[in-house]
This record gives structure tokens, sequence and C-alpha cells, in this order.
């Protein structure tokens, strides 16, 4: 059996990174290959993250020396994220090791388009030590080419879990007016539009209700709270918190509409997992976005910022129950035919074998 080393995420971490990673553990790809995990990154203070970091790179080391990987599979980002895999990347190379990059990455411009010289010259080197990058959609691959020749960037888009007793339910309940946004309370998703977008929706349903479930940092709460205060919407908002397991399950079940205002994505993967409980989407035309969310087949795609349009596609879905029905059954079926964890892992056994047939 060939082994697979593993660089990912805690699996506590919030985030898309640790929802797609966790999906691969107890599934058929831990069947197939022995994969090791080493652990790079946790939630917490910058002492913390330090400490797991270096912990990450010895258990790394150990790991090269003692079980001798076939392939090592890096689950890796923008900005800050580059810097901490670099290491990783350096030290399979050095042994010779074949490296899969699975670039899970928002904000390509910041990162390399508006990057100076010295930086775009560092991040073209460190990415051509990668055998294989994986991007999650084409519009991603179309991005990364500018760092790597197109035919060492393979698409594998993220999955979705299906839960089609959670549709069968919406359909036979009444609207609960409820819209959820599931993610990172921050500019990039789009959460300084949401206190616009809700005192529209209210105007016309006066009982709707935002669960704007996630974290972000201190000053971007307080500002998006501050915001709904200031529109007198505070009572049609909730603040669950970050939330995961059964507590993530009921606020699926219970939502009539998912909504993520993004300005930069990949693949997200709270798209996926909204669409596995057949729920119609308000999101925007970036990333990997479109090829899930399809304009008037399963929700709305509208353009960032976009806060007329947002309110009215939702609005739309929440008063009209036959549209809601329909882009509900169109979102479970989509993620069905296409987007299946079964799929995903197929994609990546194939990343697998073809760098393990690279002369590296």
């Amino acid at each position: 059996m060939k082994r697979v080393c593993m660089i990912v995420p805690n699996r506590m971490v919030k985030g898309g990174i640790a929802a797609v990673v966790n999906g691969y553990r107890g599934s058929q790809l831990e069947k197939d290959y022995e994969i090791t995990y080493v652990e790079s990154y946790k939630d917490g203070s910058k002492f913390d993250k330090l400490l797991k970091g270096i912990c990450g790179y010895f258990h790394f080391a150990y790991v090269l020396m003692f079980h001798k990987p076939d392939v090592v599979h890096i689950h890796s980002s923008f900005g800050p994220s580059f810097y901490r895999k670099m290491p990783f990347i350096y030290m399979a190379s050095w042994r010779k090791i074949p490296i899969v990059n699975h670039i899970h990455g928002a904000d390509f411009d910041e990162f390399y388009v508006n990057a100076p010289e010295e930086k775009k010259a560092k991040i073209k080197k460190v990415y051509s030590k990668c055998n294989v990058l994986i991007a999650l959609s084409e519009e991603w691959k179309e991005r990364l080419s500018q760092i790597v020749p197109e035919d060492r960037i393979e698409i594998i888009e993220n999955y979705s879990v299906l839960h089609e007793d959670a549709l069968e339910e919406r359909m036979q309940r009444e609207c609960n007016n409820t819209v959820l946004f599931l993610g990172e309370l921050g500019k990039r998703k789009g959460c300084y539009d949401i206190p616009a977008v809700i005192a529209q929706v209210k105007k016309s349903i006066p009982d709707v209700i935002f669960v704007l479930a996630g974290a972000g940092s201190e000053a971007d709460e307080k500002a998006i709270k501050e915001l709904i205060a200031e529109k007198g919407i505070s009572d049609n908002v909730k603040f669950p918190g970050w939330v995961r397991g059964d507590t993530k399950d009921k606020l699926l079940r219970e939502a009539d509409v998912f909504f993520l205002p993004s300005y930069n994505e990949g693949m997200p993967m709270s798209v996926l997992d909204a669409m596995g409980y057949g729920l119609p989407v308000v999101s925007t035309n970036v990333g990997g976005i479109p090829k899930i969310v399809h304009d008037g087949e399963n929700g709305y795609c509208c353009d960032p910022g976009n806060v007329n349009q947002f309110a009215k596609g939702i609005t739309e879905i929440l008063l009209d129950r036959k549209e809601r029905k329909s882009f509900g059954e169109a979102s479970w079926k989509i993620v069905k035919e296409g987007y299946s964890l079964e799929a995903h892992l197929n994609r990546i056994e194939q990343a697998y074998k073809q760098v393990l047939l690279m002369d590296v």
C-alpha cells in the first residue's frame, strides 16, 4: 500500500480547509492509501499557532525519516498559509518526494497579481517544486497558470454530503423566513453588506431572521453589529457564533435560504454544504460559485456588493413557495450528480497516481 503524508490544519480549526480534510478521515481514501496526517495549524493565540507550526515541522521530519511517504499532499492557502507551508515543500523536495499542493486560497490579486516582483519570484520558485497543483475551479486553474504550467494543474472541486431527509422536511413545513450565513464574519465574505440587505428584505418580510453563524476578528464583529444596530434591525439577526456538528445541522435544516455575499472565493464548502441540505442559494459570481449556483435555477448569482440584487433574490425565494421548492430540489440534484465525496476522492487518488508516475 502506498503511503501519503497529508499536511492539514487541526480538525477543530474554523474554515473550509478543515471541513474538506475532515471528510477524508474514515473514508475510502484511508482504505486505499496509508495516510499520516501532520497538523500544521490551529486556532488560538499567536504562541499557540507558533508552537503548533514548530511541532508540525518536527513531526513532518520524523515522518519523512521513518514512515518514508510516497506522496506529500499539502493543503494550503494564500497569505500566511503560503509561508507556513514553504518548509514542508522544501523538505519534501529535498527528499525527492512528489508533492501535491491543494490550493484553497481566495484573494489571488492580493497574493500574486498586485505583489512586488520579488514576492512573485518567490511564489514561482516555491510552487515550481510542487509536482501537481490542485485548483478548485476552472477560473482558479487559469489564475494559477500565471505561476506554473497549465499541465501541472488539476481541477478538483470540493464536495457535498447529501441530506435528502432535510430537503423532504423543508418541502413539507411552512417557511420560517430564515436566511442562513455560515463563515468568517469579515469583509471578504461580504458581511459589511449584510445589514443593508436585511434592512431591504425587512420592508417586504418584517419577521425575517438572518442567522449569521461564524466568527471574525473582534473589530469586524463589532463593526458589523454596530451597522445592524444603526439600522434598527437587531431583532432580525442572530449570532450563534462558529457552529459545527449537531448545531450546524440544526441551522441548515431550519433555514429557508442560504446567503453568501463573498467578494473572493475558491469553491466554498459552506455553499456545497447548504446545497446538500436542499437549500436555495443567493451568492456572488466569483471563484467557483457560478459552477454550482445557477442563476434562476437553484438560486441567484449576484454581483459582489450589489445589495439590491441580494435583497431582491432573497425576498423572491422567501415569498414564492413554488420557487423555493424548485430551487431547493435543484440545489440537491446539482451536488448529487457532480459533487459527491466519492467523486472527489476518486479525483484525489488520480492525482496521487499521476505524481507517482513522475520522475521527481
